[in-house]
């Protein structure tokens, strides 16, 4: 595949690498939000760039019947009106929180243990993820879609960065220098307390997530999630 990456910070050349050790080559590197580009040599493109220019950027692609993937936070209350442009295009569109494989599995490990715990209401529940210092948006995506998943399996209706009232999910956000990415789910009660949690080691597993979703939605249309690409019902 011809890929184009839009952003060109440390994930796009994370990217980059990997793209290029499973064969595939860049024809096109945005590292500026405000940068004109043309998508006439792309075959597909994958979205690392700012929150305030995701939504122009995932746009242009789909009017150019470009397929594109998505995995910048930050702008989800957009994410309907992309879909809906998506649908009217027949286009191909993927978005994810966190396209590490790990994580993905991670996110329906959690959704298990919610589900059990629904039943224990004398556990509450906190959602604790660390991110480096350059991360912009704050709670991350990763940790919302953590937050979304528990809410739908329990009785919780919502999720707050400041001190939870009954029945919503608080949530811990850390910046700490040279941190890939953490994040723990807390269920705590006077008698003990139970976590699950996912660490990463590198941007690597982010970036070849990123290339296999590529790899799966480039000859496909339609609205994609990283459920499709690891086939989890």
């Amino acid at each position: 595949m011809r890929i184009a990456l839009l952003g060109y910070g440390k994930m796009g050349k994370a990217i980059e690498t990997i793209a290029i050790q499973r064969g595939h080559s860049i024809t096109l590197k945005m590292s500026s939000a405000t940068e004109s580009f043309s998508l006439q040599d792309c075959d597909i493109a994958i979205d690392f760039s700012l929150p305030s220019s995701a939504v122009a950027n995932i746009s242009k692609c789909l009017e150019a019947g470009i397929p594109v993937i998505s995995g910048t936070t930050g702008w989800l209350d957009d994410y309907d009106k992309i879909v809906s442009l998506c649908e009217s295009t027949k286009g191909t569109f993927l978005y994810a929180s966190n396209f590490s494989l790990g994580v993905n599995i991670f996110f329906e490990l959690n959704k298990t243990l919610a589900a059990l715990m629904a039943k224990l209401p004398k556990y509450k529940v906190t959602v604790e993820e660390i991110h480096h210092t350059q991360k912009l948006d704050a709670p991350s995506g990763t940790a919302i879609t953590l937050a979304n998943g528990i809410i739908g399996k329990t009785n919780y209706e919502k999720w707050t960065l400041d001190t939870p009232k009954q029945n919503e999910i608080g949530i811990l956000a850390k910046r700490i220098e040279n941190v890939p990415g953490t994040h723990e789910i807390i269920y705590k009660s006077e008698v003990d307390s139970i976590q699950i949690k996912h660490t990463a080691h590198s941007r690597e597993g982010f970036a070849l997530g990123a290339v296999i979703a590529a790899e799966f939605v480039h000859d496909k249309k339609g609205i994609f999630t990283m459920k499709d690409v690891l086939n989890i019902s």
